[in-house]
């Protein structure tokens, strides 16, 4: 084993596969048109969109698996299989909100004003009469002074929350926001919503409801009204989930505004209100009563896993693990006209990205010293289910593991001469990155837009959250033949139009040797850490750091 994780200097690897000629007909094995075909193969209506606990999952699981025994790569789990169960619960919630406010009673349309699923594994959850309580972003981060809760009791009452981290303005500029508060323009986890419903729970609130906006949110309402207005998963807990908040919903910002106009309150006063240490829960004179008819369905879906033995037998069981999520929406039978969610970018495109790396680390003809893991995983759409098992159920011990590299969307718009690192600065596998990217005439840089929390949203920040030093790119957007600007107008018509969308489906003009571009990218950053004398860690000043540093002490699991 290493010496203790804190004490290794930074990773020192970068440009080995430079100096060793035998990497080429690993490179020379990628190529933008086989990431085309399995693209196109899993994101095709044969697919059904790949729901988890569907036919879709089946055929999916299936094609993975079959390519990985092509590739000729050995299966991941150590039971001898390429499968890792994930067991799940699907709950398709039927919703009914309302709120009394004086002698009226505001009712919001489902999907078009709210959306509303309780975790619950029963059949039946109703709230009535809860009284609502305005918490502003709902945060408590003692490391910045900032408690939204000010000991309040919350039991049995409704919480209403702004999305995001409270957005400070910087006092030497008001124009910006504050670096030394929340990061400034980057998210932290306290923004993420997933944290918000956590600390319902935690505050013992009846129901959690989160305002929706565009702009903060940088997704539009129609993103959480068919990721929320469908059947939603969860990793079937031996409790059924009694413990977490009864009521998970979200309201769009008109809505907002009609209801706190409704309990004479001006939202955007209390929200201006929130940006302040100062500020304390305030009362809304109005009352929750909700009602959540659940159909349940428990399911074993699975992570299929292909692993590369490591060739030096001092190193191989240390591991490099590179993830995909296959999932994604599924079909939708209530629809008009097409029903069927592809998600061809997202992630079929990822998902390719993974097979190629494997049959480039096949082609080798001397595996890494270290061992590498692909794991496509399920259930990222629902929370990155898959990963959080992973990481709670580990098939290999997480302290041997030395990195996890993340593919969610592959480059579809040509050649870049840049590749963004989601959570820039986090971890020395950025500076692996940044000299590996140096070598080819490209830049890293950092995240364009920080503020959306995309760090906590794809599969890598499971391993994070237990210390595993994590990378995940986004494709660049500075697009070699194409005008300034081109690359983020290609990007910004992908979010408005396409994702979590019926029509992310495959475009005839998608170019995917950048993808192939970036692909090799990857594999020189992972074989380099395979091979490498130092392990990546997470920097000074990183959440994530503490947590290696504790797993690194801990006996292996």
């Amino acid at each position: 084993m290493k010496p203790l994780f804190a004490c290794l200097p930074l990773f020192l690897g970068a440009g080995l596969w430079g100096a060793d000629p035998s990497v080429a007909p690993a490179l020379n094995a990628i190529s933008g048109a086989s990431i085309r075909h399995h693209t196109a193969v899993l994101s095709s209506d044969d697919f059904e969109g790949r729901a988890p606990g569907t036919a879709g999952e089946d055929k999916t699981v299936a094609y993975l698996e079959s390519e990985f025994r092509r590739l000729g790569l050995a299966p991941g789990n150590s039971n001898g299989t390429y499968i890792q169960a994930v067991p799940m619960v699907g709950l398709t919630s039927k919703p009914v909100m309302s709120f009394a406010i004086g002698g009226q009673t505001l009712t919001p349309t489902f999907f078009n004003d709210f959306v509303a699923n309780s975790r619950h594994v029963t059949g039946h959850v109703e709230v009535k009469d809860s009284d609502l309580v305005f918490v502003g972003y709902g945060v408590v981060a003692p490391e910045y002074g900032w408690d939204d809760y000010k000991g309040v009791d919350l039991h049995g009452k409704t919480v209403v929350m702004l999305i995001n981290d409270p957005p400070i303005p910087d006092p030497k500029d008001p124009t910006k926001l504050d670096p030394a508060m929340f990061k400034g323009k980057a998210m932290t986890y306290y923004g993420r919503w997933t944290y918000k419903y956590e600390m319902a729970t935690e505050r013992g609130a009846a129901a959690c409801i989160i305002v929706h906006e565009t702009g903060p949110a940088a997704y539009p309402w129609a993103v959480v009204a068919n990721s929320w207005g469908r059947e939603n998963f969860d990793l079937d807990s031996p409790d059924g989930n009694a413990g977490r908040v009864p009521v998970e919903s979200w309201i769009t910002l008109e809505t907002a505004q009609k209801l706190f106009a409704a309990a004479g309150k001006d939202f955007a006063t209390l929200k201006r209100a929130a940006l302040n240490r100062d500020f304390k829960p305030v009362p809304l004179p109005a009352k929750l009563t909700c009602s959540i008819d659940s159909t349940i369905r428990h399911i074993n879906s699975r992570n299929v896993l292909a692993r590369l033995a490591g060739s030096d037998p001092k190193l191989r069981d240390e591991w490099v693990i590179y993830t995909a999520h296959w999932d994604h929406f599924g079909r939708d039978p209530k629809r008009q006209g097409d029903q069927i969610f592809n998600g061809a970018h997202d992630n079929a495109s990822g998902t390719s990205v993974l097979l190629e790396l494997a049959q480039a680390f096949k082609a080798l003809p001397v595996a890494p010293k270290r061992s590498v893991l692909f794991i496509a995983v399920t259930g990222e759409e629902q929370g990155l289910l898959g990963s959080r098992h992973y990481a709670l159920n580990p098939i290999y011990p997480l302290r041997r593991t030395l990195a996890n590299i993340n593919m969610d969307g592959a480059q579809f718009i040509g050649r870049s001469r840049d590749l963004e690192s989601i959570g820039y600065g986090g971890s020395t596998i950025d500076d692996l990155a940044a000299a590996e990217l140096a070598a080819e005439g490209r830049v890293l840089v950092p995240d364009g837009d920080p503020g959306r929390g995309a760090f906590f949203r794809s599969d890598q920040f499971e391993f994070a959250k237990v210390g595993v030093p994590a990378f995940y790119t986004h494709y660049g957007t500075d697009i070699i033949g194409k005008p300034a600007g081109y690359g983020a107008e290609k990007r910004d018509d992908y979010i408005a139009n396409f994702y979590h969308k019926v029509t992310d489906e495959i475009q005839p003009w998608w170019d995917f040797e950048g993808a192939a571009e970036d692909t090799r990218t990857l594999f020189k950053i992972g074989y380099d850490i395979a091979n490498g004398d130092r392990w990546p860690e997470w920097k000074s000043g990183s959440e994530f750091k503490a947590r290696r540093d504790e797993m690194m002490k801990q006996p292996e699991r």
